[in-house]
């Protein structure tokens, strides 16, 4: 009997998700040290993130990825007030917004996880783009993981080169 995943929202999954994963990361930082144990954490978040936006490539309408599809997809992340952003810039090229509020980085810091939350979720950001359609490009200068008072994040869609 074949099961499907379950649906649900992804602040939850994150802290589901969290609740498994710190508890590993503190072993392996015992057994091969911190250094060690976050490049292990980056490695597979950042593969899990790849293979998760080229799910949703296979999703999108026609077969075809882009950027209009992929400002839609936002709405799984910002679900239930889990981000709330002001979006500076939307169209088929760019998409310009800063997240004023991270319930992603209040979940982890209240888990005991905020040393290793920007591993577990903001390194997802940028490398779900390689997954979905690698002509996405994401910049980001400031996270407020990493204490700024909000999250920059510059998309946008370079052409592909013929």
């Amino acid at each position: 009997m074949e099961t499907k995943p379950v649906d649900l929202p992804v602040l939850l999954k994150r802290r589901l998700q969290a609740q498994v994963i710190g508890p590993i990361h503190a072993e392996m930082v015992a057994a091969i040290g911190k250094e060690k144990a976050d490049a292990i954490l980056d490695a597979a978040i950042r593969k899990a993130a790849v293979a998760e936006g080229r799910a949703f490539a296979a999703k999108a309408p026609e077969g075809r990825t882009s950027m209009a599809h992929f400002i839609k997809l936002y709405e799984l992340w910002t679900a239930g007030a889990a981000l709330e952003i002001e979006v500076l810039e939307a169209t088929d090229e760019t998409f310009d917004f800063n997240v004023t509020r991270c319930r992603y980085a209040e979940a982890y810091k209240e888990m005991g996880l905020g040393h290793i939350g920007h591993l577990m979720s903001c390194n997802r950001d940028g490398t779900f783009c390689q997954g979905y359609d690698p002509n996405i490009e994401l910049e980001r200068e400031h996270t407020i993981m990493a204490g700024a008072p909000c999250c920059t994040f510059r998309y946008s869609y370079k052409q592909p080169k013929t």
